[in-house]
């Protein structure tokens, strides 16, 4: 049993439902109180790994692929059927002695066929195991392989993956409401209780809600990237105190998202060519009383400047003025400095580099920084 519940763990993550390895102790503990019976180890395993009720389907789908029921499974409350006639039963000859002379004909009988509501659960098995392949295989897409079609399956992933970050960062909120626990100084305050610590100690709370400040490279080596960025990003600005959001290309302009497209506030030449270094001087000359250190600044480019003047030291009075600079960059790591790449240069003032070149990736990215 240990090593089902091992693979079907493995296969929640694969889903996407991420579970700790405690919260899999707590499972596999669960399971061993409960024990087998179908409904029951489902909800026992839920408990333990659901935290997030939009999790849930995907949960019940991998679970009834995984702990499918057999076609010879008896259904609840089936009476069972005689191998024989008469067997086990009134002054006939007792089951124990009949079965040997039974075995042959039963291993010669074909397998019973299925119900009608087993071969129903099948195929919605079937259906939802092709639903979870496909749906992996989009995450794992890179953005600048995606042709149209596979952008309009996407779209449709952007809600469930919009919805896990909202969670994420609630999560996130409700913790930073209290402060983190400051480990020294609870050691040291339970000297005076024998070393038990009893009244956990804190640290200074931080403002829950920051501002955010986006710029998103708009042009089209990287615009199927910044679309669905600022997709995931829309439903969750009222985390945030204030929002502002700017796209660029050679010059930066104020963009908002609405009806799951990107509308500039200012013309803007999507077919010019690329030039942060005066993306970063226009935006620090328009924009820099807007940045303070309560600001996270994201920027999601692929660093290619075409060979102009990158102006890093523009980037390094943003990074000293800003609380955080993040750096997505969804072109893949084996480009970067090649090229008219200058990452390397960016990089070095930047709190954090991180590859966002599918949609798996750039979640992540987003939930580990938001």
């Amino acid at each position: 049993m240990r090593s089902r519940l091992l693979g079907f763990f493995d296969q929640l993550r694969a889903a996407g439902i991420r579970a700790s390895i405690a919260e899999s102790l707590d499972a596999a503990e669960a399971a061993s109180a409960v024990g087998v019976e179908r409904e029951t180890l489902r909800a026992a395993l839920a408990a333990a790994l659901i935290k997030d009720h939009a999790d849930r389907p995907t949960f019940d789908s991998v679970f009834d692929r995984f702990f499918a029921v057999s076609g010879r499974e008896r259904r609840k409350g089936e009476r069972p059927q005689p191998v024989g006639e008469g067997l086990g039963r009134g002054q006939g000859e007792p089951a124990d002695a009949a079965r040997p002379a039974a075995e042959p004909q039963r291993a010669g009988r074909a397998a019973p066929p299925l119900e009608p509501r087993e071969k129903k659960a099948a195929v919605r098995d079937q259906a939802s195991a092709k639903r979870l392949a496909r749906r992996r295989e989009i995450l794992i897409t890179p953005f600048e392989t995606m042709d149209p079609r596979l952008v309009e399956e996407a779209e449709e992933l952007l809600e469930e993956l919009s919805r896990h970050l909202r969670a994420h960062r609630r999560r996130r909120l409700r913790r930073a409401q209290r402060g983190r626990l400051d480990f020294r100084r609870t050691i040291r305050a339970s000297l005076g209780s024998g070393g038990v610590p009893v009244l956990p100690e804190f640290r200074q709370r931080r403002p829950g809600k920051v501002d955010l400040v986006a710029l998103c490279d708009l042009s089209h080596s990287t615009a199927t990237a910044a679309d669905f960025l600022l997709a995931l990003l829309a439903p969750a600005a009222h985390f945030f105190r204030r929002v502002r959001l700017f796209g660029y290309v050679d010059r930066p302009v104020e963009i908002s998202f609405e009806g799951g497209r990107v509308v500039p506030h200012e013309p803007l030449d999507l077919a010019a060519r690329s030039d942060f270094g005066r993306v970063l001087q226009q935006f620090w000359d328009g924009w820099e009383k807007d940045i303070s250190r309560n600001t996270l600044v994201l920027i999601l480019g692929d660093a290619r400047n075409n060979r102009r003047p990158p102006r890093a030291d523009i980037l390094a009075r943003l990074h000293a003025r800003a609380r955080r600079v993040v750096w997505l960059n969804p072109e893949a790591t084996a480009r970067w400095n090649t090229g008219d790449s200058v990452m390397a240069t960016y990089a070095r003032h930047c709190d954090a580099l991180i590859a966002a070149g599918n949609l798996r990736e750039l979640s992540l990215a987003l939930k580990s920084e938001l």
